[in-house]
């Protein structure tokens, strides 16, 4: 079977694997400096570059020579502090090290998806598939359960699923429990934008969805009929589809990104 060059370009999870070994191929080619254990400092044109524009993003204009000077000096010092840091191992057991460094390796997985202009056939594609979500005078029809804040309506969905009674679940709120045939733009004036957009989204069917965040607190959402009204054509919409593309395609990179690195663990859980 003949191998298909061009289609494996065009695969994200073979973009992004590249793009983690062109971050190797810098480092190996800038050698020793950016090893903590070095005790040399490289600041390159390119990075007094981005140091300077930096500063001017702040203050809305590029700095004088002191100023920049004192921009690097800045950096040098941080450099400095760093390194120390790392040899020290300060960054173990940091949580928000850890979680930072795991947010920049996301953000590399799916950056790919910026990079990308979606033709108008895709975005049509992608309009025609996910109705619910750009879909003129969409009517819902739903149950909820509120809860003060989230952990509360954590409970609550392990309570409903041992069986407990949903009428019984739950904190007071000056909100009917049953909605029927609602426009978006009436749960919108209720819940919240945010809720009316999420709730457009879960799944239609028997089970209890959530937690969702409305601008009054959490719910538990059960959403027993979607009607997904009129489409707009592409045309009026097409910032909104294309901002959801990217989206979209970011999250399911992001996810598939990291399932070729789990899959190169073993994970044992001590029970």
């Amino acid at each position: 079977m003949k191998f298909d060059w061009k289609r494996w370009a065009r695969e994200p999870l073979v973009h992004f694997l590249l793009a983690g070994a062109a971050i190797f191929v810098v480092l190996g080619w800038q050698g020793a400096a950016d090893d903590p254990s070095s005790r040399t400092i490289s600041l390159t044109r390119e990075d007094q570059a981005r140091l300077a524009s930096g500063f001017a993003d702040v203050m809305g204009r590029p700095p004088t020579d002191a100023e920049l000077d004192g921009v690097i000096a800045n950096w040098v010092r941080e450099e400095v502090l760093y390194r120390e840091a790392l040899k020290l191992g300060l960054d173990d057991g940091d949580a928000v090290i850890r979680k930072r460094l795991a947010q920049k390796m996301d953000t590399l997985a799916a950056s790919a998806a910026d990079a990308e202009s979606p033709d108008d056939a895709a975005l049509q594609k992608w309009l025609q598939d996910h109705p619910e979500r750009f879909a003129q005078d969409m009517t819902l029809t739903f149950e909820h359960i509120y809860f003060t804040d989230r952990s509360r309506a954590v409970v609550g969905k392990t309570l409903l699923g041992g069986g407990a009674d949903w009428t019984r679940v739950g904190d007071p709120v000056s909100l009917p429990a049953n909605f029927r045939t609602a426009s978006q733009a009436v749960v919108a004036g209720e819940f919240g934008d945010d809720f009316a957009r999420a709730i457009g989204r879960v799944p239609v069917g028997p089970q209890w969805q959530g937690p969702v965040e409305s601008a009054l607190g959490w719910h538990l959402v059960r959403l027993t009929a979607r009607e997904a009204g009129t489409l707009p054509p592409l045309a009026a919409i097409r910032n909104r589809v294309e901002g959801d593309w990217r989206a979209e395609t970011a999250r399911s990179r992001t996810d598939a990104a990291y399932k070729v690195l789990r899959d190169a663990y073993t994970v044992k859980v001590a029970r």
